[in-house]
């Protein structure tokens, strides 16, 4: 049996490493994903005044601090039972939505890009986001950096900070905002709408124009029937900052909709002796292992599953970009029949990345956010609340409980990439099974196609190990399957 180490494992946010063992006909064993790092912050919440959280678990990462500040407000809100003025969740929302709009335009363009407009052999010198830029030319190169630039601007008008937002507080904000902050994100609202429209665009012409990667997509090599997750609102359309979560089946029925206070009736974990992760899956359905199907409780929680879940979109070119997205993908563009390819995450980020751009200027030019109204100071307390948002990543929860005095006793929180640790596994062993045959050759090409099967899915383990060269260390160990002695070891 051959022993097949990818470590690091790169272009996602965090640490990880896939361990392939391969029989000697040539077929895969077994695959595990492992995270070797322990962040504990639900500890570290313990003995805290709850109103601190909303800042304290920006900390967990610096790439979606936003997602943690909304979801800890929001439990927060709910330890008090307190409802926050409209203003308040306007401002919020919008925050939010605003960063959506740099978080997506992050992945598509630096970490998922470089496999689809460098192409997934091209070489690793070139597969990285200068890559990207030698591509698409100097100038996308520009627009991409003023588009984050303009999703932290909004971040600080609102929260405060550009990465770490500090103004949510039980009962909603510490400030709002001007009417000139209010002229200032109406215009980036418009660049951003205009930054969409170019990134569909890029979608096109690269990815979409490219028979061999549409193929790629819709390969059975990247593709599994589990179960979806996502919020929607009243309308049943994707929302990030609030809703109900919705699951929906492999066949695209519904499962549930419940509100977020009542997730545990809905939600479960298991663990695994070989990682810090926990692997959630569906209650009702139950745990049957690394499998998908309509009998295992494995979901996704992700862009393509957002829209898997949803009745479209509430902006008119995101709605136009979904029907496009599924009339393609399904043959329906109702989006009645969901989506299983794990690639077509990118293309579904995209879509997300439409809604959030113009969801920004929708919002920016609601006068009510001028609003001073923005705090009910709470007046008792309930002790336990939770909060939901969707990360970019996956469905967010933080739940907390506490004394009379608001100092957390217990904190729970399932982060986004949480919700995908069994379908990531699964996905870089079908990856694997459908790569690696007998007698093939072990290329970085087919290197690099395994870790598209889990970069598809933006996981965030914490903290960064970006490479900006594109190369990751890597060693490939053989062993030898009778005496267990190393036959072979290969670096780069």
């Amino acid at each position: 049996m051959k022993s097949i180490v990818i470590d690091p494992i790169t272009r996602l946010e965090g640490h990880g490493k896939i361990h392939l063992f391969v029989n000697d006909d040539g077929g895969l064993a077994n695959c595990y994903f492992q995270i070797p790092e322990l962040r504990g912050f639900e500890k570290f919440c313990q003995g805290r005044p709850v109103e601190e959280l909303a800042r304290i678990t920006t900390r967990i990462c610096g790439v979606c601090p936003d997602a943690h500040h909304m979801a800890a407000a929001k439990a927060a809100d709910a330890v008090y039972g307190v409802t926050i003025p409209p203003a308040a969740r306007k401002l919020r929302e919008l925050m939010y939505n605003a960063f959506y709009a740099g978080d997506h335009t992050t992945h598509f363009y630096a970490l998922g890009g470089p496999d689809f407009v460098c192409g997934p052999d091209a070489p690793k010198a070139e597969r990285n986001i200068l890559g990207v830029i030698a591509k698409v030319g100097i100038d996308a190169g520009k627009k991409v950096i003023a588009q984050r630039a303009r999703g932290q601007r909004v971040i600080e008008i609102i929260g405060g900070k550009k990465v770490h937002p500090v103004t949510s507080l039980p009962g909603g904000l510490s400030k709002g905002i001007t009417k000139e902050e209010q002229q200032e994100i109406i215009k980036i609202g418009q660049e951003m709408v205009e930054f969409a429209k170019f990134t569909v665009q890029v979608l096109n012409d690269v990815v979409l124009a490219n028979k061999a990667y549409v193929d790629l997509i819709l390969s059975d090599t990247y593709t599994h029937q589990t179960y979806n997750m996502g919020l929607v609102d009243s309308n049943g359309h994707v929302t990030f900052y609030d809703g109900e979560v919705r699951v929906t089946a492999p066949d695209g029925s519904k499962h549930a909709q419940y509100e977020p206070k009542n997730y545990l009736d809905y939600v479960a974990e298991h663990v695994e002796p070989y990682s810090y992760l926990k692997y959630p899956f569906l209650k009702k359905v139950g745990w049957k292992g690394f499998v998908d199907g309509m009998d295992s409780g494995v979901y996704k929680a992700s862009p393509l599953s957002r829209l898997n879940v949803s009745d479209g979109m509430a902006t008119p070119l995101a709605q136009a970009e979904y029907e496009r997205y599924y009339e393609t993908l399904t043959g329906d563009r109702s989006g009645k029949k969901p989506v299983h390819s794990t690639l077509a995450t990118h293309w579904a980020r995209v879509v997300e990345l439409v809604f959030a751009c113009e969801a920004t200027l929708q919002q920016a030019q609601d006068e009510e956010i001028l609003s001073p109204n923005v705090l009910n100071v709470p007046t008792g307390i309930v002790g336990e609340g939770v909060g939901i948002v969707e990360a970019p990543r996956g469905t967010l929860t933080h739940h907390y409980k506490t004394d009379q005095n608001g100092i957390v006793t217990e904190a729970n929180l399932i982060v986004g990439t949480t919700n995908n640790n069994a379908p990531i596994t699964m996905s870089i062993k079908r990856a694997a099974e459908g790569l690696i045959k007998k007698g093939s050759k072990i290329t970085d090409g087919v290197l690099n196609r395994i870790e598209m099967a889990f970069r598809a899915y933006d996981p965030c383990f914490g903290c960064a190990t970006h490479s900006l060269p594109g190369e990751m260390p890597l060693e490939v160990i053989v062993h030898d399957a009778t005496t267990g002695e190393i036959v072979e070891v290969a670096r780069r």
